[in-house]
């Protein structure tokens, strides 16, 4: 069964009220702060210069959240990709802490901005870590625990097989609920920050693409094909593009293809079984499943990935994953089907950091970009108008580079995460 609709970000665009189309930057403009990227980085820190008064300028290429902020999975995840305990053993318990602090003001941070400026999101409570195995359900309690006791985190807690199948309605060796982590509609979110940041006094170009950044006189000139913007700061907001305005990002960032389906609404009964609670789910597999249902009771359902290209038709290859999780959907057909390239690091934490005094850069979020993109435009914010030292909290993490040059490094960063594919199977 094929997808319905080709929009860029399937039943999202689908779902959401078209606004009304914005300018498009033509001449020269002067700023105090230009914003690259109009995702929830680019649109976060834009909302947050302009209430402090600076003149904000924002260039996205297409529209505001074409790509992956209004394409992704919309959940809301605690913490980094990386343990705590890891963070720690790497980092020294103080800057663990401090990453952790971020973390969970991001979740906040990102309940209010979708309360007062984009309620139509509609954030709901709740996310599911599914073991899909029981070396991951161990790895999972044990987290859980060291989060309790060391972090006074209590917003988790474990289930057992029985309880996980009747709160997802599919089998697992257990799970942990996280009443902390929770999902909303990205495209929706993302539109409401834009219209925040313009009511502040911001201005969105779009379909005006940054080609590069230049110093010139003491200034900062973003270069666009019709027309350029003078600023004193330039915050580059763009993730898995970042290296096609800053070329010596590249080895620091790998692009992966995250596929996402929607089915029609659920009959009745099949809606009270799966996710009877409304919560989200991600399994702990290294390509993981997750998903969730929408307002109107279709489930969204993610899973399968790609390192090279984007297939034509994508809702098969999404099916036939959903399928074995949910086998009950055989005959709830798949309306909408759409792709994401999401932004990854060696590391898995976000790369934060500058290509010089004033040009800071913030991409990597490695898929748990719902709840850390906002925190990242809140940092940059605060570094563009003065106070830099919770950004450098983030920038202190060291980059690492992917393993080859320009033509190897493709090649072997899908080979690696093949094989992690490979490893799920087991």
């Amino acid at each position: 069964m094929t997808a319905k609709s080709t929009a860029p970000q399937g039943y999202y665009a689908a779902s959401s009220e078209t606004p009304a189309p914005r300018a498009t930057l033509r001449g020269d403009a002067q700023a105090d702060v230009c914003v690259i990227g109009g995702g929830f980085t680019g649109l976060t820190a834009a909302l947050h210069l302009a209430r402090a008064g600076a003149r904000v300028i924002l260039l996205e290429s297409e529209t505001v959240g074409f790509a992956a902020s209004g394409r992704n999975g919309g959940q809301i995840h605690t913490g980094h990709r990386m343990s705590q305990p890891d963070l720690e053993r790497w980092l020294g318990p103080i800057h663990a802490h401090d990453l952790w602090n971020l973390c969970e003001e991001s979740k906040a941070l990102v309940r209010a901005q979708a309360a007062a400026l984009a309620p139509e999101a509609n954030l709901k409570d709740g996310l599911i870590i599914a073991a899909h195995d029981l070396t991951a359900l161990r790895e999972l309690g044990e987290e859980a625990e060291y989060l309790n006791k060391h972090y006074n985190y209590a917003d988790a807690r474990m289930m057992s097989a029985d309880e996980t199948k009747l709160l997802i309605g599919a089998t697992y060796h257990g799970g942990k609920l996280d009443k902390g982590g929770g999902h909303l509609h990205p495209l929706r979110y993302a539109r409401g920050l834009a219209r925040a940041a313009e009511a502040a006094g911001a201005t969105i170009f779009e379909h005006s693409r940054a080609r590069r950044v230049e110093t010139s006189g003491g200034k900062n000139v973003v270069q666009g094909k019709n027309g350029k913007v003078t600023a004193d700061f330039v915050l580059l907001a763009t993730d898995a593009f970042s290296a096609e305005i800053a070329p010596q990002l590249a080895p620091y960032i790998a692009h992966v293809e995250s596929f996402v389906s929607a089915t029609a609404p659920l009959p009745p009964d099949l809606n009270a079984q799966i996710l009877p609670t409304d919560a989200a789910v991600a399994d702990t597999r290294h390509v993981l499943d997750y998903y969730r249902k929408s307002d109107d009771g279709r489930l969204l359902f993610a899973g399968r990935e790609s390192y090279w290209s984007v297939p034509t038709d994508i809702a098969p290859i999404v099916r036939s994953r959903m399928l074995q999780v949910f086998p009950m959907l055989k005959s709830v057909p798949t309306e909408y089907a759409w792709s994401g390239t999401v932004g990854i690091t060696v590391t898995r934490l976000p790369h934060f950091g500058r290509l010089s005094p004033r040009v800071l850069f913030a991409h990597g979020y490695s898929g748990q970009g719902v709840a850390l993109t906002s925190i990242g435009g809140k940092l940059m914010a605060e570094a563009a108008l003065g106070n830099s030292e919770r950004f450098d909290v983030m920038a202190r993490v060291p980059a690492k580079k992917f393993p080859g040059g320009p033509w190897l490094r493709k090649p072997l960063v899908a080979a690696a995460l093949f094989a992690f594919k490979i490893a799920d199977a087991f």
